[in-house]
């Protein structure tokens, strides 16, 4: 491992000889990176980050003050065995945020690529985060917690262990989380629930009308019809079997916690 000749490394930073640093990657003022740490290349850490052992930073990650990555579990489980964190590219973690590596021994907490984190939130151990999510200022993710892409997280979100979220859902702020989350759709409340289509989200994301339409039929099938959970699906699976519409089904078909009602 080493420091490319191109990064720039403020002089009161630590890096550990054992670190390996990439091209144009610039580590702040007091940063602290430890052994067994892989940082890639156009990085930027400002000052006071702390990089502890066994994490892997991807490209083009941009990592504000104050955050620690790889930090041990918060889990009266752990032993202290080594476990990753790897992190992949274009994401930007603003100040004040701490991620968690995984629990059991060689397990993973995994992160994907260009997620926008904000400030001064908790991502726990062994947790599953996609792509292009947004995850506001003081969410709380627990641990084993599953994250599907473009999912919108709005403040104070709290999610309880186990829980799965879907893909382009948007959570509202200062709910609870306390059960799976099927993609596409918006919820509300203190305990969460659903409202109807995630519409800016799906729109933004470049859904057709048809598309749209369809996840509106399966949105009244699942939650307005009065059908069993199974009967639901399988209706949808008959009425309107698009791309979107078998995602939400299997979505909801691997639940283990069940899904949030209305």
């Amino acid at each position: 491992m080493a420091i490319d000749s191109s990064a720039v490394v403020a002089p009161t930073a630590r890096v550990h000889p054992n670190a390996s640093i990439g091209p144009q990657t610039v580590i702040g003022e007091y940063c602290v990176v430890e052994s067994d740490v892989e940082i890639g290349a156009f990085c930027r850490l400002e000052p006071y980050v702390y990089v502890k052992r066994w994490t892997t930073l991807g490209e083009r990650n941009e990592i504000s003050s104050g955050t620690v990555l790889g930090t041990d579990p918060l889990d009266k489980a752990f032993t202290g065995e080594r476990s990753y964190l790897r992190i992949g590219n274009g994401n930007r973690i603003r100040e004040h945020y701490t991620i968690s590596r995984g629990t059991q021994p060689e397990s993973v907490t995994g992160i994907g690529d260009r997620n926008y984190i904000m400030t001064s939130g908790h991502v726990a151990h062994n947790c599953k985060v996609g792509s292009d999510t947004v995850i506001c200022s003081c969410v709380l993710v627990a641990g084993y917690v599953e994250i599907e892409d473009q999912a919108f997280i709005s403040g104070g979100v709290a999610i309880h262990q186990y829980s799965k979220i879907g893909r382009l859902a948007m959570i509202g702020g200062n709910s609870r989380v306390n059960s799976d989350v099927p993609p596409f759709f918006l919820y509300v409340g203190f305990n969460v629930a659903p409202v109807g289509l995630n519409l800016v989200g799906l729109k933004r994301a470049g859904f057709l009308a048809a598309d749209i339409a369809a996840l509106k039929t399966a949105y009244r099938i699942l939650y307005r019809s009065g059908l069993k959970l199974q009967e639901a699906l399988a209706r949808i699976e008959a009425e309107t079997p698009t791309e979107h519409t078998q995602h939400l089904v299997s979505f909801i078909r691997r639940s283990e916690r069940g899904i949030c009602r209305e």
